[in-house]
């Protein structure tokens, strides 16, 4: 049978109202009966139950995640993290997906935070007006997206693009597509800003082909414009993007990487798995989550720590199957031709 607070306070030789207050307020009480009241909780595996913690704290223990694709493997990773340290903490998460529609990203928000007390927001699409109106409804953390006087995780894109660029030209490629995803991505614009800034540091040819969903689906309708480029190489949005890309361009029998290198972001679990395997930008999703809530719970406590709470992650090329040395404009192949890929 569970242990009741009746029991800790019986052990602990205090009145219930005291577990109470040394459990929810401990400043109110002092530090000897604080450690009486500890030690009879660890012995009895009491948890405090928490509608009844919630009466006295204002709090419901509970906080909101909302991501825009919960099908996209880049938020199962971070939902994972957040679920991982919100368990830690005692504290449930609800999560929301909003089916990557920025017309009811705030609606959901708002329906949200009136059951919880703060909210996870990752890569939402709504514009900085409408984040900062959110903000004064409930507290917020933006997780891949900075908006003005909002603290938010965020992953340094544009360093990761250098690597990819980087990486490309040292294999020889100066005439690199690039694939984007949603016109309303954060993401995108960052990324895009970032190899347009590496091509143009290291002698490099960026070729935009458009913004496209950022699905496989996406990727396999990108597949034929960046064939058109003549680019020897490509960068994608993300991973599902880029295996969009090497699915439709096996089709029509382009080889990867003798035709064309390709690149992704994310580094999803299918990304190694993907034929040939693609190299790919790692981004810390998990440790993004848990830092979010981190400071989501920081900020419950004490909202000034939201004034110098911003953190930009770094991301890491992995390089696997899919890149390797620009074909040479002479060797009489064209795209199209088959390959030896799978």
């Amino acid at each position: 049978m569970a242990a009741t607070i009746r029991d800790v306070a019986r052990l602990a030789g205090v009145s219930p109202s005291t577990v109470s207050r040394a459990l929810s307020l401990p400043g109110m009480v002092n530090a000897t009966t604080r450690a009486r009241v500890a030690a009879a909780v660890e012995q009895l595996g009491y948890e405090p139950n928490r509608a009844a913690r919630g009466l006295i704290t204002g709090r419901t223990g509970t906080i909101g995640l909302v991501v825009p694709d919960l099908a996209n493997p880049f938020f199962a990773g971070l939902t994972k993290g957040v679920q991982a340290r919100a368990r830690r903490h005692d504290v449930a998460v609800f999560v929301a997906d909003t089916d990557e529609d920025p017309g009811v990203e705030a609606g959901l928000v708002r329906a949200l935070a009136k059951q919880v007390d703060g909210v996870v927001l990752c890569s939402p699409r709504a514009g900085d007006a409408e984040l900062a109106a959110i903000a004064q409804e409930t507290t917020v953390v933006l997780v891949n997206r900075a908006a003005e006087g909002l603290p938010g995780i965020n992953f340094d894109n544009e360093d990761g693009m250098r690597q990819s660029v980087a990486h490309l030209v040292a294999l020889g490629h100066r005439r690199i597509a690039w694939v984007g995803g949603p016109a309303s991505s954060w993401s995108t614009q960052h990324r895009g800003l970032g190899l347009r800034n590496a091509a143009e540091a290291l002698g490099a040819q960026l070729v935009p082909v458009g913004n496209f969903a950022p699905t496989y689906e996406g990727g396999m309708a990108a597949a034929d414009q960046v064939v058109a480029t003549g680019a020897t190489a490509v960068v994608a949005y993300n991973d599902l993007v880029a295996v969009g890309l090497l699915a439709r361009l096996h089709s029509r029998g382009i080889s990867v990487p003798g035709d064309l290198s390709v690149v992704g972001v994310d580094d999803i679990a299918m990304s190694g798995m993907a034929r040939p395997a693609l190299t790919t930008v790692r981004l810390p999703t998990q440790e993004a989550g848990r830092l979010a809530v981190e400071l989501l719970l920081a900020m419950l406590d004490d909202p000034s720590a939201a004034f110098a709470a911003h953190r930009d992650l770094h991301g890491e090329l992995i390089v696997r199957d899919s890149t390797g040395p620009a074909r040479d404009p002479g060797d009489g192949r064209t795209h199209g031709s088959k390959g030896s890929s799978a």
